[in-house]
C-alpha cells in the first residue's frame, strides 16, 4: 500500500495512533469537510488519520474524501463495538470478514435486511490478506494477552444497540459478531472505489441492557486496547 486510511468515530479511538505519528515526526493537519486529517508516518508507512464523527453518513464521507483528497489506498476502520457472537466477552476483538447494515430493510422489495436495494450484493467483504496477517500478528502481540479474536461478519446501524430484543432481531436477521455504527458505511465507500478495507474493533459491551457490562465502564478501556493492537499490527507489518 501507499497510504493508509485509518478511521475512527471517536477521538478516544484514534489518540495511540495519533500520539505515534507527532512522536515519529512532522504530522500535517488539514481541516476538510469538517474534520481534521493528520498527515504522518509510522516506521515506513505512510498514514492519514481522521475522526470521522459517529454515524454512517459521516463515516462514509469521511472514508471517500480520505480516498479521494488525501490518497489513502488502504482503509483500516478501528473502535469499539457490542458484542453479538455467542462466545464473545467485553474486550475481546471483532475483525471484519464483511460488513453490513443491520438497519437497511427493503424486504418488502424481495431484498434480504441488510441488503442496498438495486446493490448485486449483500454485504461487503474485507481484504482477506489483511484479515489474515491480522490472524497470524494477533497472538503475538503482548497487547492480546487475555483476550480473544474472531473473524466474521460486522453490523452497522444509526442506533446504539442496548436492549436485548432488538439484539436478538439483529442476530436473526443479518448474524454478525458484532454491532456498531460506522464500519458498513466505510466498506461501501471503499467498495465502491475499489480500495481495500478492513474493520478492527475492540468489544466494549455487550449489546444489551446488563448493567455488569454497561457501555460507559468500557469504552475508555476498550478503545485504548483497539488502539493498541492497530499500532502493534502497522509496527509490524513494516
Amino acid at each position: 500500500m501507499k497510504k493508509l486510511g485509518i478511521i475512527g468515530a471517536m477521538e478516544v479511538e484514534n489518540k495511540i495512533i495519533l500520539d505515534e505519528l507527532k512522536a515519529q515526526g512532522d504530522v500535517k493537519q488539514t481541516e476538510a469537510g469538517g474534520t481534521i486529517y493528520y498527515e504522518g508516518s509510522i516506521g515506513s508507512t505512510k498514514i492519514v488519520l481522521a475522526r470521522s464523527g459517529v454515524g454512517k453518513v459521516n463515516a462514509a464521507l469521511c472514508a471517500q474524501r480520505m480516498i479521494l483528497q488525501f490518497g489513502a489506498d488502504f482503509i483500516i476502520n478501528s473502535g469499539i463495538a457490542g458484542a453479538m457472537g455467542k462466545g464473545l466477552g467485553v474486550l475481546d476483538v471483532v475483525v471484519s470478514s464483511d460488513a453490513l447494515y443491520h438497519d437497511m430493510d427493503a424486504s418488502a422489495w424481495g431484498y434480504k435486511v441488510g441488503q442496498v436495494p438495486q446493490m448485486d450484493i449483500y454485504s461487503f467483504e474485507a481484504d482477506k490478506k489483511m484479515v489474515a496477517d491480522i490472524q497470524e500478528i494477533f497472538p503475538t502481540l503482548p497487547e492480546a494477552k487475555g483476550h480473544k479474536l474472531e473473524v466474521g461478519r460486522i453490523a452497522s446501524g444509526d442506533q446504539f444497540i442496548a436492549d436485548k430484543d432488538l439484539k436478538a432481531r439483529i442476530m436473526k436477521n443479518t448474524n454478525p459478531l458484532c454491532v456498531e455504527m460506522e464500519g458498513a458505511a466505510i466498506a461501501h465507500a471503499c467498495v465502491l472505489s475499489g480500495i481495500p478495507f478492513v474493520i478492527l474493533r475492540t468489544l466494549s459491551d455487550m449489546a444489551d441492557d446488563k448493567e455488569e457490562t454497561t457501555y460507559t465502564f468500557n469504552e475508555e478501556t476498550a478503545a485504548h486496547l483497539s488502539g493498541a493492537i492497530l499500532l502493534a499490527i502497522i509496527k509490524r507489518m513494516q
